[in-house]
């Protein structure tokens, strides 16, 4: 099949635009593909989880009986071990559940040393 020769510079500026489209649109549109959203929602999910959780875990701590103990040594520990000391407390293992989270566990000791 032949194509008339004052068709060709539409097509070729038709394939060069949509080339052009796809890579601005992914490089600095903001788009991504079905599996990065999921990624990026299930993240996001996460975090918005943990931020929630760790408020249970600080009205946790303030019913301790011996809190002020607990909390001078939380603020003493390395940042490192602050997590290991409220998972000991039991501060982060949430109502109904056998095992705290440390991600929740992490957030807490922050928030409670803070």
């Amino acid at each position: 099949m032949q194509t008339p020769e004052w068709r060709k510079p539409g097509l070729y500026g038709a394939a060069c635009g949509a080339a052009a489209l796809v890579i601005i649109g992914f490089s600095w549109g903001g788009w991504v593909t079905g599996g990065t959203a999921r990624t990026m929602a299930a993240d996001r999910s996460k975090a918005d989880v943990v931020a929630a959780l760790s408020l249970i875990c600080v009205d946790q701590s303030k019913r301790d009986p011996q809190l002020a103990e607990r909390v001078a040594a939380i603020k003493a520990a390395s940042s490192w071990n602050r997590a290991d000391l409220v998972m000991n407390n039991g501060w982060a293992t949430m109502p109904g559940t056998a095992e705290g989270d440390s991600q929740v566990a992490k957030d807490c000791a922050d928030k409670i040393a803070a």
